[in-house]
């Protein structure tokens, strides 16, 4: 699937702004990480499973919407779990937490108008992607979602900046480094194409001597993040959330 395709299921409007912005003509297809090939896998209507949590931040908003001009954290059970996120960046006078556990770069295009155009932060970062991989997405699949997530988000906001956290080395997912490497290179020189991304590399710090994940970083089910873990993330993070 195209960047194109992928940028069909954002309102139109913000598709046509996003040539604007970009510098595409009318009709062009968006710049793509070369040599991406197309994703093999279609994009799916929203899952049922992320109703209650996209139901959660709308009734947060509404008790208290968020200022302009923050950091936005999107995306998968990484986010969703991190307990403390908001006080972890504290320094930083706006801090909204968007994660949906389960969900895909897929989704995070498509709800790209619910997560993150609402709050017209000045930062996004996002972390998925590796559940992309592990529902059989090919690297180069996962990149190209990257970017049309990208130009999703610049067609709204097109003087935000956009990191990347680079996919963990989950000790459970471990068949999937390979993978994982080659995922996150590609986004890593895609993300030095425009001057307002960012690419975060926890993954380097998250190995041990041998290149093995670090197991002492992870809850028992050798996934999701513990505090430990959580915390290195901190103190990476932050270093890009300057200015």
């Amino acid at each position: 699937m195209s960047v194109r395709s992928l940028l069909s299921t954002v309102p139109r409007p913000l598709v046509l702004a996003a040539g604007l912005v970009l510098g595409l003509p009318s009709g062009a297809r968006a710049e793509a990480p070369a040599p991406l090939a197309a994703p093999t896998q279609q994009l799916a209507a929203v899952d049922p499973r992320w109703s209650a949590s996209l139901e959660a931040f709308a009734a947060a908003d509404l008790k208290q919407a968020p200022l302009p001009g923050g950091v936005v954290f999107v995306g998968s059970s990484s986010i969703r779990l991190w307990n403390d996120l908001e006080t972890s960046f504290a320094d930083q006078p706006v801090v909204i937490k968007r994660g949906f556990g389960g969900s895909q770069l897929l989704d995070c295009v498509k709800l790209v108008n619910r997560l993150v155009l609402p709050y017209k932060p000045r930062m996004v970062v996002v972390y998925a992607g590796e559940n992309d991989l592990a529902e059989g997405a090919s690297p180069r699949d996962v990149a190209e979602r990257f970017t049309a997530f990208v130009r999703a988000v610049k067609a709204g906001l097109p003087d935000s900046r956009i990191a990347f956290v680079s996919i963990k080395p989950s000790p459970s997912r471990a068949g999937m480094i390979a993978a994982v490497r080659e995922t996150n290179e590609l986004i890593k020189a895609y993300s030095t194409t425009e001057p307002q991304l960012d690419f975060i590399d926890v993954f380097s710090s998250m190995l041990d001597v041998n290149g093995q994940p670090r197991g002492e970083l992870f809850l028992g089910d050798r996934l999701h993040l513990n505090a430990e873990g959580y915390a290195l993330w901190q103190r990476i993070i932050a270093l890009h959330l300057k200015g």
